[in-house]
């Protein structure tokens, strides 16, 4: 299995596709891993030179206890692979560090596409009561320690949304949703110090001149559905998507809708 050894890190990745097509980063959200891109993979490498990997404290990726910058990281992983620029795809904090890549390293991305998150540095957003409630219970867990439960819940607030419940939802996807987020329970014990971006891009996303398309799913927290609006607004030309029956990550519960909008949104802009 392929991994790329970095300051304090064995970083997992893997590629798909032909090198010489067009390259596509895929940085996956906090309640996952790489895999939750398996659905579009396929459609994606037909064209494209796909990179996905594990960002420190998730899936197969190993680090120790030391400050690291997930935006080092991932430029070294495009360096490896020989890779001068690409479109960023993230979902969630993968979005965050997409965005952060965008405004920081400009000349190594082509095109952003962020899936249910916001910039560093947003305002923090008044929470509903039931979202409120909702943390305040996975905080409890988070006290006692219990990483499964933890893990579980996680994906009820933000796979399922708060108005959800998995009762309502499709099994399949149900049982995706907590999969891919159980794996991440073995790192509970991993420190490593992300090193924030400085100044945060907040107050720079104005300045991404690249193709950008803003996603979120219509059942997703408050503060993730006001980034949405601020990213979509404030990003020149940004386009933006919202999916109806969806949460945090559409990717996943509408995978065929998603992988749609996403392949003709690339087309579109040559990307």
């Amino acid at each position: 299995m392929p991994h790329l050894d970095v300051d304090g890190a064995s970083l997992y990745y893997e590629t798909d596709g032909q090198i010489s097509s067009p390259a596509v980063l895929l940085i996956h959200a906090g309640i996952a891993s790489l895999r939750m891109w398996d659905p579009q993979v396929a459609a994606l490498a037909a064209g494209h030179f796909v990179i996905r990997f594990d960002t420190r404290g998730y899936g197969q990726t190993e680090t120790e206890d030391v400050p690291f910058s997930n935006r080092a990281d991932a430029l070294d992983l495009l360096d490896h692979l020989g890779v001068a620029r690409t479109t960023v795809i993230g979902c969630s904090r993968g979005g965050s560090i997409a965005i952060d890549l965008a405004v920081a390293h400009p000349d190594r991305v082509a095109g952003l596409v962020t899936i249910g998150s916001g910039p560093s540095g947003f305002p923090e957003v008044e929470l509903t009561e039931r979202e409120d409630e909702l943390f305040d219970e996975l905080d409890r867990l988070y006290e006692a320690q219990d990483w499964e439960a933890v893990a579980r819940r996680e994906v009820e607030l933000w796979d399922f949304g708060p108005n959800r419940s998995a009762a309502a939802l499709d099994p399949s996807f149900v049982a995706t949703a907590y999969e891919l987020n159980a794996v991440n329970a073995r790192h509970a014990a991993e420190n490593p110090t992300p090193i924030p971006l400085e100044p945060p891009a907040y107050d720079r996303v104005v300045d991404i001149a690249v193709p950008a398309l803003v996603m979120v799913g219509d059942h997703d927290l408050s503060p993730t559905l006001a980034q949405y609006e601020y990213l979509v607004s404030t990003i020149p030309a940004a386009d933006g998507c919202r999916f109806p029956d969806s949460a945090h990550i559409p990717s996943v519960e509408q995978s065929a809708e998603f992988e749609r909008v996403l392949l003709e949104w690339l087309g579109e802009h040559n990307l």
